[in-house]
């Protein structure tokens, strides 16, 4: 058993860079690592056998983007993992991205569970008090900083669940084990992280992947963009204009919010390994399409990039991928609805365990 002592001592590595813990998240980290400390030890290369008693079912995995319907997939990892079936490599889009780098860290959904229902995500939407004034100061801060809320927070909280794993950049996992999405705005291009940092003279396995996935979850206009300054760029992208000497990156699913296509043959020369079935993780629901409110230019913004994150991979899953697919239904949950009932977060996490039980009876065992 672990004492709250010991794991003030396990997550310690990961305190210089946050600027307070509250008590409740303590003794959240304190309840998973004592009940599951017998299945994790000694980091990300620790082995455990699965829930069938036997060799897990290798997959590789990928994970849609859609902000606070993420609890959605961890329900459907729970199932994957009581099943026996093993995350190979993992990739995904903003939320999705959060989900794949924790399990790509060595946390079970079991574990990411309680972390996530015990987090207040509005509490992750900081800002000046200044910004708080009535009519103008949410304009003021689009106008200075790009984004209505610091995306700060958000990349020191996942910097922590990392750090508590020893895990900080892409050095300390595998090659090719987790991947995640962003855009840049400034070059129009889509990034797969880390190997596309290289593009601005970053070398990959230094990139912080808590920064990587907040590229990856900076919803434009709601977060700010991730600047890489000119004193960072030395970019290799193809037709970029000398005078730019800075980039801005931003949400994944501006161009690519379930990027199923990630682990295709094709897409992965790089890593020579056995072919392994890719199953996605893709949340749905009718109400998708529901009017929505536009009562100012914020809102506006918000409805466009909204929109274009949830629409612009639809045709492609329709026509080819519905078989290696787990759809969730969502509730009529928004990708922007910070705060969730615990109700509604259990309804979210039950929808995707249901979700991923229907699809097994459907599509197990996989194949190549």
């Amino acid at each position: 058993m672990y004492g709250l002592d010991v794991v003030y001592d396990y997550i310690q590595p990961a305190l210089p860079r946050v600027e307070h813990i509250h008590e409740h998240s303590i003794t959240v980290i304190f309840n998973v690592l004592n009940h599951d400390n017998a299945a994790y030890s000694g980091g990300y290369h620790s082995s455990r056998r699965n829930m069938r008693g036997g060799i897990s079912l290798k997959v590789n995995a990928v994970f849609e983007g859609g902000g606070m319907k993420g609890i959605s997939l961890v329900g459907a990892v729970q199932v994957m993992q009581q099943r026996g079936y093993e995350f190979h490599r993992v990739a995904g889009t903003s939320s999705g991205g959060i989900v794949a780098s924790l399990l790509a860290a060595g946390y079970t959904a079991e574990q990411m569970k309680p972390i996530i229902q015990s987090t207040s995500f509005a509490s992750l939407m900081k800002r000046s008090p200044i910004f708080n004034i009535k009519l103008i100061g949410s304009a003021v801060r689009l106008l200075l900083r790009k984004g209505l809320y610091s995306g700060d927070a958000l990349e020191e909280w996942i910097w922590t669940l990392l750090g508590s794993r020893g895990v900080y950049t892409f050095a300390d996992l595998p090659p090719g084990k987790l991947k995640l999405v962003a855009s840049d705005i400034t070059n129009g291009k889509l990034l797969v992280l880390p190997d596309d940092i290289a593009y601005y003279g970053i070398q990959p396995s230094r990139l912080e992947i808590a920064k990587a996935v907040r590229m990856s979850a900076s919803i434009p206009y709601f977060f700010d963009p991730v600047t890489i300054k000119d004193k960072e760029f030395n970019s290799r992208i193809k037709g970029l204009r000398l005078h730019r000497r800075s980039a801005y990156i931003v949400d994944g699913g501006l161009l690519s919010n379930f990027p199923l296509w990630l682990f295709d043959e094709k897409q992965n020369t790089q890593i020579k390994e056995a072919r392994l079935p890719v199953v996605g993780f893709q949340m749905v629901g009718k109400n998708k399409t529901e009017p929505r409110t536009i009562r100012g230019p914020v809102s506006m913004f918000q409805a466009m990039m909204e929109t274009m994150m949830l629409a612009h991979d639809q045709r492609y899953i329709e026509k080819d991928d519905w078989e290696r697919t787990i759809k969730i239904p969502t509730l009529g949950i928004r990708t922007t609805q910070f705060h969730l009932s615990h109700e509604t977060s259990e309804k979210l996490f039950a929808s995707g365990a249901a979700a991923a039980e229907k699809f097994l009876r459907k599509s197990a065992p996989f194949k190549p």
